[in-house]
C-alpha cells in the first residue's frame, strides 16, 4: 500500500485548488493550512520551483477521536494534500494514505479512524 494516492487531472493549477478544497468540504474536511512551495523556495533558497501547495486539511471530529485514542498523533496531522505542476506540465493532486501514515502507530482505534478517513478523502480525490 502507497503512502498517498494521487490524481492527474485536467484543469489549471488554480481551478484545481478550488475543487479540491470544494470536495475537501463536501465530505467534512477544512482547510488549516496552505504552504506554498513555490513562493517559499523562491524567498528562502533564491531558486525557481514549480507550482506546488500544501493544503492541511483537518476534520474536527475525526482530529478529535485521534487526539483522544493518541495523545501524540498531532505529529501526524493535519492530512496533507498536494497540488503540484508536475514535468508534463500537467496538475496532480496527492493526498496522503491515513491508513499508512498511521499504521506506524500501533493503536487499533486508531486503525479504524484512519479507515474511515481514507474513505472520505479517496471521495473528495475521485470527484475531480
Amino acid at each position: 500500500m502507497s503512502y498517498y494516492f494521487a490524481k492527474k487531472v485536467d484543469f489549471t493549477f488554480e481551478e484545481t485548488i478550488e475543487k479540491i478544497t470544494e470536495n475537501l468540504k463536501e465530505v467534512g474536511f477544512g482547510i488549516l493550512t496552505e504552504i506554498d512551495v513555490k513562493a517559499t523556495m523562491k524567498k528562502k533558497l533564491d531558486v525557481d520551483f514549480r507550482q506546488y501547495k500544501i493544503l492541511g486539511a483537518c476534520n474536527p471530529q475525526f482530529a478529535y477521536k485521534a487526539l483522544t485514542a493518541e495523545d501524540k498523533i498531532g505529529v501526524l496531522l493535519p492530512c496533507n494534500v498536494i497540488v503540484q505542476e508536475t514535468q508534463d506540465q500537467k496538475v496532480e493532486v496527492a493526498i496522503m494514505n491515513p491508513m499508512e501514515a498511521m499504521s506506524v502507530v500501533k493503536n487499533e482505534s486508531l486503525g479504524r479512524i484512519a479507515g474511515e478517513v481514507n474513505i472520505m478523502l479517496e471521495s473528495a480525490l475521485s470527484k475531480l
